[in-house]
């Protein structure tokens, strides 16, 4: 039987907007492919990282169960 590997994302949660985040493709240590983005989400990640600690969280790498 092939498992299929787990898929994980990079969330940034925001700090003053309860349920407001970012989240992106990443692998298991976090690094996120910028190549394969879209340019909006691109561009909203190298955003999130800009602003963390003011408006986002750190980053944290979870898995997600895909269906």
């Amino acid at each position: 039987m092939n498992a299929t590997p787990p898929a994980y994302e990079l969330l940034f949660q925001a700090l003053h907007l309860q349920g407001r985040a970012l989240s992106f493709p990443c692998d298991a240590e976090g690094h996120v492919d910028l190549d394969g983005l879209p340019e909006q989400a691109r561009l909203n990640y190298l955003y999130a990282r800009v602003v963390v600690g003011h408006e986002f969280a750190w980053p944290v790498v979870r898995a997600v169960v895909l269906h």
